[in-house]
């Protein structure tokens, strides 16, 4: 599909990918079919984000809640997750004409240690693409995030390296996950679900939410646009008038 044309693209978009196991349950489908079509959804968002310039982009794939889903689902979602780390491995070539650097949010002590080292291995050899970070949070929950910022923070405290007075908000999120890139300009959630769902809570503290009824396997390209129109048009004030 042809890149539309904008007049003002966000820096950084975040993007929920919900309502794979709703598609699925419509079409009588496991929910594992579901996290499948899904998978290909956001192969496909993801490059035509990057197609269009958007510097930043992340992916909410799977939170630290979702542990607590059944057995087979979590399994199959994993599955997905190395399927994608090999194919970036294969893809590297065209990634890196791409310009596309992929990271990957969220605590790795609970991920397979053979998808955790792909993980680093992916994260290093395309550590010097510049068009496009492409985030990927896996194990993820911004409440947790947050809380290890602080717990990192208070250690330097501790050993008199930094002084409380030094603490900043710029401080804070230095020590997020995404430190060194730009809050959120925009978040999309797909599914008829209005929450954040904990998030990028710190960086979304004044992004522009744009929701859709579309369930995520079903979201496309158009889609995608149409949140790019609403946010073409709001007047961000920053709490100013």
């Amino acid at each position: 599909m042809t890149a539309a044309d904008f007049t003002v693209l966000p820096r950084h978009v975040a993007v929920i990918m919900d309502g794979n196991g709703r598609w699925a349950k419509k079409r009588g489908l496991s929910r594992s079919e579901g996290h499948i079509e899904g998978a290909k959804t956001f192969r496909k968002i993801g490059e035509y984000a990057g197609d269009l310039g958007i510097k930043h982009i992340t992916f909410y794939a799977f939170s630290t809640e979702n542990w607590s889903r059944p057995e087979n689902e979590v399994n199959a979602i994993m599955r997905l997750f190395g399927d994608y780390l090999q194919e970036a491995m294969d893809r590297l070539d065209e990634n890196r004409e791409k310009g596309i650097r992929l990271r990957f949010l969220g605590d790795r002590s609970a991920i397979a240690p053979e998808l955790a080292a792909l993980m680093d291995t992916v994260e290093t050899l395309t550590a010097d693409m510049t068009k496009v970070n492409l985030n990927i949070a896996v194990n993820y929950g911004s409440q947790q995030e947050i809380t290890h910022a602080v717990r990192s923070i208070a250690e330097d405290v501790r050993s008199g390296s930094l002084q409380p007075e030094d603490i900043t908000p710029a401080l804070i999120g230095s020590r997020l996950y995404t430190g060194d890139q730009p809050p959120v300009d925009l978040m999309i959630r797909p599914s008829g679900e209005q929450r954040i769902s904990n998030f990028l809570l710190w960086q979304s503290a004044y992004a522009e939410f744009w929701y859709s009824d579309v369930l995520w396997p079903d979201f496309t390209e158009r889609d995608f646009d149409e949140a790019l129109r609403a946010y073409e048009k709001r007047n961000r004030r920053f709490g100013g008038i």
